[in-house]
């Protein structure tokens, strides 16, 4: 099912899911929440009237009461939470460091330390129970740990936040309630699981025993059923270097490196490829000619190190004869243009082009770095440049939303982590590391080390990542860059991909939204005080009402406009207001999750649209987005989905599979596997070690093996089979019961 067929399914199922929504004790709120429902778009058609022709009766007319509220409760039922967003500045209530002296908002209120954020003070006011807020600004692994040190510490907790896989086992062990033994008086969350069958299964944590299709927390959508991260290139440097009739001069240039990467496309013959037409309207064929033109790589390599200059009029003969001159004298569109038919090697090409440029890209003079990563000091971030190999090459795993597990064709789990064709992947781009086309800082990382994409972005001197787009084109609008000066998302390239049916050349992203690995449970003594059950199973569903979702992402009615919406996805969703909007801009520098989390208290769990986000994106930073979307609605770009394909390798993986005691402790055991690709700090990372070094070692001096041996060593010596063994049985067990049940 296709993503914009997919969220109207969502929506319709919403609206109708509505009529069974009721109000708490002491609010009101039925109402509300149904006219909130039907979107703007949404409409009655009133059927003529069928004549009667009995003889009317005297019998009094017999009103329907309305249907009592299933999850009606006392107003001003307390509830005792320990939920938040990671640390102290993303809970409910301000912390010091965000409220300062006091800070005003949009809504004319000012808010002070420990005042609840506006989001939580509506929340409360329309549902009608009062938090008992004790979140301390954990992370969700250690506020799940504190609150369940202890029969008696759990005991004064009524709701909490925890990772999905913790939640998972503190189910197992007693301590989460089952929410889905629920879903019959949560309508609209459980029209939402009906709508998305794979989420629904990431979200059981158990089946068999008396908690078989167990749900033992509420998720977290960082929106849904759309594409996550993306290319970013600084595009005016692709025009100044590509771009324009005659030869490029320069006056000066560096020489290339000495060259050690070889070519991943073909050398000779020719390469058809989609490409959406330079109108947008729809799918045309491109061929790549290599018979005429060469591999663009080769021919470098054949010409050893040689200056930017002759560089960027290679890659420039190059395109013209490649492309039968379809690009024109704007070369650049192969990269940055709506018809962009990159690939790997022509971004290798484009590199060493850039990196032997400097002295015309940058004004100061400073050395240009390739590629480059957020954050370069915290593997969080440095992963992207692993995940951005993924789509270069064809390899999939690297981005999935569990581990590293991506289905073939036919349904079965495999690991990148035991797949040869990962670590070819990852020593291409240690060739790229040896030819100086990766940053130095991103090679030599170390706690002292902290580079950002800021400081590249705003300094000159960075050209490329793999990133979120619009915490990452915010530097467009807040000084770092010049009204000339464009980072912004470029199309998915090319590469040679087995979806199972054969290899072809297509565009492919494993990027995409769906439950993310966080979210808030219920305590599972809740159950024994119904006013504290039916608000907390009252928060959980209205999330998932339009209403809902709205206040839950924008924040309240004063911080958006109601009357000016536009279309996301088939749902009309309403645009930010003016002041909230510089409010955005004036406290947390144009970064939308940073404002949402921090200020509005919006963002922090349940099912967050993306609609918000695409509100405060920067008018550069939707030009990029556009062509992407474009590309993926005509089919362009393929991309997993939240349903069982009969492809399976079009499925998306569940973030979280149920698994067994037993199997819990055989998976501890890896203790080789669970610690060796970390993506926190600077923990040991194996991918990352490859890139950097060509090994899986964690230093120069560790033993380790050659990045050509790890998907070996890892499957045989460090129990990465075992670790597979598992996952397959649990998806089999989780399948068969998702079928008879779902």
């Amino acid at each position: 099912m296709k993503r914009k067929a997919l969220m109207k399914t969502a929506a319709a199922v919403f609206a109708a899911a509505m009529m069974l929504t009721g109000c708490s004790g002491g609010s009101d709120v039925s109402n509300l929440v149904n006219d909130a429902t039907t979107t703007p778009e949404q409409t009655t058609t009133n059927e003529p009237e069928t004549q009667s022709t009995e003889t009317p009766t005297t019998e009094t007319e017999v009103v329907e009461e309305p249907a009592a509220d299933p999850l009606a409760f006392e107003e001003g039922t307390v509830l005792v939470m320990s939920c938040g967003y990671n640390n102290a500045k993303t809970g409910m209530r301000f912390d010091a460091e965000v409220a300062g002296e006091g800070v005003t908002l949009a809504d004319g209120v000012t808010y002070h330390t420990g005042d609840f954020k506006p989001t939580w003070v509506e929340i409360q006011n329309l549902l009608g129970f009062e938090i008992d807020d004790q979140y301390a600004g954990d992370k969700d692994t250690d506020n799940y740990t504190k609150w369940t040190a202890d029969e008696g510490t759990l005991a004064s907790i009524d709701m909490f936040s925890g990772s999905a896989a913790q939640l998972q086992e503190g189910g197992a062990a007693g301590n989460v309630l089952n929410i889905a033994q629920y879903l019959d008086v949560m309508p609209n969350f459980k029209a939402f699981l009906d709508a998305n069958p794979v989420v629904r299964m990431s979200l059981t944590g158990s089946i068999d025993g008396d908690d078989a299709g167990a749900i033992y927390g509420s998720p977290y959508f960082d929106g849904l059923d759309d594409i996550e991260k993306m290319p970013l290139m600084r595009t005016d440097w692709v025009v100044k270097l590509l771009d324009g009739e005659g030869e490029f001069t320069a006056d000066s240039s560096d020489n290339t490196a000495a060259p050690v990467y070889q070519p991943y496309m073909p050398t000779s013959g020719k390469v058809t490829v989609d490409i959406v037409k330079p109108d947008g309207s729809g799918v045309t064929q491109l061929t790549k000619d290599y018979d005429t033109s060469g591999n663009i790589v080769a021919k470098m390599n054949e010409a050893g190190s040689i200056s930017g200059v002759e560089a960027v009029n290679m890659l420039r003969t190059y395109i013209d004869e490649c492309y039968a001159g379809f690009y024109g004298t704007e070369r650049s569109n192969l990269f940055i243009g709506q018809s962009a038919a990159w690939d790997a090697d022509e971004m290798v090409a484009l590199l060493r082009c850039v990196v032997a440029n400097s002295a015309t890209l940058n004004a100061d003079g400073n050395k240009v770095q390739g590629l480059f990563s957020r954050e370069e000091n915290n593997n969080s971030r440095r992963a992207d440049l692993y995940r951005l190999a993924g789509i270069l090459y064809g390899v999939r795993g690297l981005e999935s939303r569990q581990d590293y597990l991506f289905f073939d064709k036919d349904g079965t789990l495999h690991d990148a982590r035991q797949e040869d064709a990962t670590y070819t992947a990852l020593l291409r781009l240690n060739d790229m590391v040896k030819e100086g086309l990766i940053a130095a800082d991103f090679v030599a990382s170390s706690d002292d080390n902290a580079t950002k994409s800021s400081d590249y972005v705003k300094n000159d001197t960075g050209f490329m990542s793999y990133d979120y787009n619009q915490t990452q084109t915010i530097f467009n609008e807040d000084g770092k860059l010049d009204a000339d000066e464009k980072y912004m998302a470029v199309m998915i390239p090319v590469a040679k991909w087995d979806d199972g049916t054969g290899e072809t050349y297509m565009r492919f992203t494993e990027s995409w939204r769906s439950a993310k690995t966080g979210g808030w449970a219920i305590a599972a003594h809740v159950a024994d005080d119904v006013n504290k059950l039916h608000a907390c199973l009252k928060l959980i569903d209205y999330a998932y009402t339009y209403e809902g979702q709205v206040l839950l992402s924008y924040g309240p009615a004063a911080f958006r406009d109601d009357s000016n919406t536009f279309d996301f996805y088939g749902t009309q969703m309403p645009r930010i207001s003016e002041q909230n909007y510089a409010d955005l801009w004036s406290l947390a520098g144009g970064n939308y999750t940073n404002f949402a989390r921090q200020y509005l208290g919006s963002t922090l769990s349940f099912n967050k649209t993306q609609a918000f986000e695409n509100e405060c994106t920067t008018a550069v930073g939707k030009e990029g987005p556009a062509n992407i979307t474009n590309a993926i609605n005509l089919g362009v770009i393929k991309h997993p989905a939240l349903a069982v394909e009969d492809n399976m390798f079009y499925t998306i993986v569940p973030t979280v599979l149920p698994t067994t005691d037993a199997q819990n402790d055989l998976l501890k055991q890896n203790a080789d596997l669970n610690g060796s690709f970390s993506t926190s700090k600077l923990e040991n990372n194996v991918f990352l070690n490859v890139i950097i070094r060509g090994t899986t070692a964690a230093t120069d001096a560790d033993a380790g093996v050659a990045g050509a041996d790890a998907a070996s060593m890892i499957a045989n010596d460090w129990n990465g089979a075992t670790y597979l063994q598992v996952k397959n049985q649990a998806w089999t067990m989780l399948q068969e019961y998702a079928n008879a049940n779902f």
